[in-house]
């Protein structure tokens, strides 16, 4: 008890130790104290006015970095990219192809187009190059990685989105081609196009180009390991065509305007410095080749943002430079600077240090042996002998305050002692409440798993079944239900809002709804089990005082099974039901509204083909929406389709242990999100 009583005590001898440096400080601080005085005055102005000065080089510098680097993109790409746009345009203006497509249908015609054409593609960066007809809406494409064909690839459908492309370059005014990022997904590529409209006089005839590999594009022209360097190509109105970040980059702009987020403008702050960047690219256009700078926040970094535009292409090549992290001025110059600095510095402070050091600390060094004692808990120490200097009036003090802190140790023992002990019974009784709290939910979870029908599952299914039931803490909102009545049997899960303990007793009033349900309306009909399941949930909840962030609605999905007629039939509350064969994945999606919403919903029966061999799944959104991956991105359904087409053929038992090793696997070291609930039959 007494290191705690030193231990309240020992301000005290902080004090000592203050006022000792202040009083010896008296007279011959004075001298201390100027000379610290004269040095802070010199370095202070020194260290401001430098870094005012390296500041303003940086900037000058990086004006000059961006500007340049600009320049430098600029050209790089606008001879490659303007030599595609040429052979296009060539293309297009070829008496070939416009007197083929005036008379589509000729043989000849078509055979002198492609033996064209396959000059041209052997020309072009890709090797490929396509023909869109206006009168047959056939889209014609040839490159390195396909079979060369004279016939149609596919046939534009001017309704669907993906096609829409075709019908915005026709209808675009003031120029007869336009640059397009577009996804093709007949094709399975995506490319930067060069879309040009062919012409017969003023009719528009059909639509041809060349198309540039957009990984190999930005690749070669926007990828750069410059650190703090950001290239970038926007469009006229400003849509972003290339960017080392692929998801900014607006797709099909030939059939429309992009969102504001896949522009330059969306990734800046609203404001004036939006408004600086549409007068830089203003600027641009009206100079072609010129630079136009200004300053913004990009990526919540203030950054330098260089515009300059190319007229042929109709681009805007953009660069943004971090000028804390761009190296925009020579390091060898930059820490030979430094090192100088750090020079002058080393000098005043030894200059500073000694004068401490004579004028300071050797006097109150004589003192400091005795104020340690006394810091060690040594109030019987022998102090120096007094003087009649301000180092006598400090012995003198140590003495007084010696006294008075060995008084004032005697009283904190005790008072630490008593509040000790009072802390020690606390936790006990901390720990003691923890623990039951503990054994509490240990025995729920053990209670909650009781209620589960994993008896019966087994005792009429056999191996014909798996269930994967993991709560995400040790009780969860999840379970599984299972009810036989002679040749029929139902089997569902139900995923009740919330976990935990919230969940756990939610799941309560759940089980008794559905089976006061069942016991009214039978099995047969999933649909009519909802339906009487929800109203008696509602009048459960109605008079329930809950607050209104508490959620008291649930997901269910219930299949009930005729084995005499061999028919399946299925109804869920927003929770599917998937079957595989192995072949393919089928999926029967339920209701659209839970139980206990706040808008009543609808429920019908589906009834479900039996296929010999086949396996059918309920899952919760647990499996489904777990994070992980290299990403955190949730499981989904598509992976999750795959998974049971990959596994659907195994005995239950494999199907078991390797969706639950995929999903581990896949979760890596995500926490688990939601109470995870996953029930497998198959019908014998």
């Amino acid at each position: 008890m007494g290191r705690h009583a030193q231990h309240q005590a020992s301000p005290g001898i902080h004090n000592v130790k203050q006022t000792a440096t202040s009083w010896m400080g008296g007279l011959r601080a004075k001298s201390m104290l100027a000379l610290a005085l004269a040095c802070l005055l010199a370095l202070l102005p020194a260290v401001l006015i430098g870094w005012q000065v390296l500041d303003g080089v940086r900037n000058y510098f990086g004006e000059n970095y961006a500007r340049n680097y600009t320049q430098l993109k600029r050209q790089s790409i606008l001879a490659p990219v303007a030599r595609e746009l040429a052979l296009s345009l060539r293309l297009a203006d070829s008496v070939v192809t416009r007197q083929w497509l005036l008379d589509e249908g000729n043989a000849a015609k078509r055979a002198l187009f492609f033996e064209e054409a396959e000059g041209y593609r052997k020309d072009f960066r890709d090797h490929a190059y396509f023909l869109a007809s206006v009168g047959s809406r056939y889209f014609y494409f040839n490159d390195n990685t396909k079979p060369f064909s004279d016939g149609p690839r596919y046939t534009l459908d001017l309704t669907q989105k993906k096609d829409a492309w075709f019908a915005g370059t026709l209808s675009q005014t003031g120029s007869h081609y336009n640059i397009n990022v577009d996804d093709n997904v007949q094709l399975q590529t995506t490319k930067v196009w060069f879309n040009v409209i062919v012409r017969s006089g003023d009719r528009k005839i059909g639509v041809t180009g060349a198309g540039l590999d957009l990984t190999g594009f930005l690749k070669d022209f926007i990828a750069t390991s410059d650190p703090g360097v950001t290239p970038m190509i926007l469009t006229a109105a400003g849509e972003i065509q290339a960017h080392p970040n692929r998801q900014l980059i607006a797709i099909n702009m030939a059939a429309g305007r992009a969102n504001l987020a896949q522009t330059l403008a969306g990734q800046l702050p609203a404001g004036a410095q939006r408004d600086a960047l549409a007068a830089a690219m203003a600027q641009a256009v009206a100079k072609p080749g010129e630079v136009r700078s200004f300053k913004a926040t990009l990526d919540d970094k203030a950054q330098l943002l260089a515009v300059s535009y190319i007229p042929e292409l109709q681009w805007h090549i953009v660069t943004a430079v971090d000028l804390k992290a761009a190296q925009v001025i020579d390091q060898g110059w930059l820490r030979a600077v430094m090192a100088a600095v750090a020079v002058v510095l080393g000098v005043l402070l030894l200059v500073f240090g000694y004068a401490v050091e004579k004028l300071v600390l050797q006097p109150v060094r004589k003192l400091q042996k005795s104020a340690s004692a006394m810091a060690q808990g040594d109030f019987s120490v022998s102090l120096p002998p007094d003087g009649q200097d301000e180092l006598g009036d400090l012995t003198r003090a140590f003495g007084t305050m010696a006294r008075q802190i060995r008084s004032n140790t005697e009283e904190l023992e005790h008072k630490v002692q008593a509040r000790t002990l009072a802390l020690e019974e606390a936790n006990r009784d901390m720990r003691r409440a923890h623990q039951q709290i503990n054994d509490s939910i240990d025995y729920a979870s053990l209670i909650q798993q009781a209620t589960l029908p994993s008896q019966q599952l087994t005792q009429l299914l056999g191996p014909q079944q798996f269930v994967l039931w993991r709560p995400r803490d040790v009780v969860g909102g999840d379970f599984y239900v299972f009810r036989a009545e002679g040749q029929r049997y139902l089997l569902g899960v139900v995923d009740c809002a919330g976990h935990g303990v919230p969940g756990a007793l939610m799941t309560m009033l759940a089980r008794s709804a559905l089976d006061h349900a069942m016991a009214h309306v039978g099995i047969s009909a999933p649909s009519a089990i909802l339906s009487h399941t929800d109203t008696t949930m509602r009048a459960m909840l109605q008079h329930s005082e809950l607050p209104r962030a508490i959620a008291t609605n649930m997901d269910v999905g219930l299949a009930c099974v005729d084995r005499e007629a061999r028919t399946l039939h299925y109804a869920g509350a927003k929770i599917s039901l998937y079957w595989s064969d192995g072949q393919t994945v089928h999926e029967v999606k339920g209701g659209r509204r839970a139980l206990g919403d706040r808008r009543q919903g609808s429920y019908t029966d589906t009834q479900v083909e039996i296929v010999p061999g086949a396996t059918y799944y309920l899952t919760t959104d647990g499996f489904l929406d777990q994070a992980g991956g290299e990403l955190g991105y949730g499981f989904g359904d598509t992976r999750f389709a795959q998974l049971l087409l990959a596994h659907a053929r195994l005995p239950m038992e494999q199907q078991a242990s390797a969706l639950n090793q995929v999903l581990e696997a896949y979760r890596g070291d995500y926490p688990q999100r939601d109470d995870i609930t996953l029930l497998s039959f198959r019908i014998a």
